[in-house]
């Protein structure tokens, strides 16, 4: 049982009043929580009520910190054997983010209307909008932990999202030719691309993996007698080799002809080791090497460049031309391009690509059955 009473006393020889919960949780210990209206302190009750007979209620005496919380998932994670890159970033948020602005503050406090005022303070810190959706996906995360530890009682903000309409998606599906390169541009970048670089863009074009997994790629993981490539690892921006970035990462991806037998010419070439492409002296080649050596310079080459002379995309706009291509030309299903890009979700496919699964000539047709009912009125 609970009951809410009205607290009096005398300050300077006037009367001040406060409102007064007094329950017993779960374990059956006495507690009290006092407010400063009556309807603030009823609400509170029927919720702290069915928190209790859940079995789920953290009184706020007993409460830890968010940034204590954030330690006991970060001591998971590491306990866990997460990628030394992972743990790096989560401690990064935590030191220059979390703790600078709710860090002290207790797990049982926090409210979604707290977690939508700490995205606005991080955002007029000058944090941009990637950095913000991160930073609320590892609180996310944290308060899950929490919640399944009984640290707290809910997920408070696991509805929040950043950004709105003027987020990421505002600009509209992504563009052939501004956001990743057309087929003309495909082709050109393969006929001029040399060396142990031909092999490489050639399989990032028509299998749409990621760059850290064409750096991590170990030729016991590639049939060249079946055409398929074994999608079961990736090396980290240290250039260390880890599983797969999740459990969708791990795929298999059908190779095209051309893939095949430019993969099966390198073999006889490439550097003796596991890698399928390694740097000169067989290790893990460097992200920014690729960059810096290869995909900008090809480009400039090709003269797929910006006005201020700068390459025009990134390695990743290799993997939407991938995507584009399975769905336009091969007729893929939302599904099958989900598993062979490797994406956690359908809803992340969709995100991406779902305007090339719209069937423009149906829309047409459409179109003009509307216009006919409404002419022939």
């Amino acid at each position: 049982m609970a009951s809410t009473r009205k607290r009096t006393w005398q300050v300077g020889g006037a009367e001040r009043a406060a409102w007064v919960v007094d329950y017993r949780d779960q374990a059956g210990a006495r507690r009290l929580k006092t407010f400063s209206t009556k309807k603030a302190a009823e609400a509170w009750r029927v919720a702290a009520l069915h928190e209790v007979s859940q079995g789920v209620h953290t009184p706020a005496s007993t409460s830890i910190t968010i940034v204590k919380a954030w330690d006991a998932w970060l001591a998971h994670c590491e306990a866990e054997g997460l990628e030394y890159g992972t743990i790096r970033q989560r401690t990064q948020h935590r030191d220059l983010h979390i703790k600078p602005f709710i860090g002290s503050e207790r797990l049982s406090a926090l409210t979604t209307p707290r977690v939508h005022q700490f995205d606005a303070q991080l955002r007029d810190a000058g944090r941009s909008l990637a950095m913000r959706r991160k930073i609320l996906t590892n609180l996310k995360t944290t308060l899950t932990f929490a919640q399944g530890r009984g640290l707290v009682a809910q997920n408070v903000a696991r509805g929040v999202r950043v950004g709105g309409e003027n987020g990421r998606d505002a600009k509209g599906p992504l563009r052939e030719g501004v956001d990743f390169p057309t087929r003309a541009e495909l082709k050109l970048l393969i006929d001029t691309a040399t060396g142990r670089w031909r092999p490489f863009l050639i399989t990032a074009i028509f299998t749409g993996m990621r760059a850290s997994e064409l750096r991590g790629l170990q030729w016991q993981d590639i049939d060249l007698d079946d055409g398929v490539i074994h999608v079961r690892r990736r090396a980290d921006a240290w250039g260390t080799i880890g599983p797969a970035k999740s459990k969708a990462g791990k795929r298999d991806i059908p190779l095209a002809p051309i893939v095949t037998n430019a993969l099966r010419a390198w073999k006889l070439e490439c550097p003796s080791g596991k890698l399928a492409f390694p740097n000169g002296a067989g290790n893990v080649e460097n992200m920014s090497n690729i960059w810096q050596r290869v995909w900008k310079p090809l480009q400039v080459r090709c003269g797929l460049t910006r006005e201020d002379g700068t390459a025009r995309y990134g390695i990743h706009a290799l993997r939407h031309a991938a995507a584009t291509l399975f769905i336009t030309f091969l007729g893929w299903s939302p599904k099958r391009v989900q598993v062979v890009l490797g994406h956690a979700s359908i809803t992340m496919t969709f995100d991406r690509y779902g305007h090339l699964f719209e069937n423009k000539d149906a829309d047409r047709e459409d179109m003009r059955k509307i216009e006919a009912a409404i002419v022939a009125v």
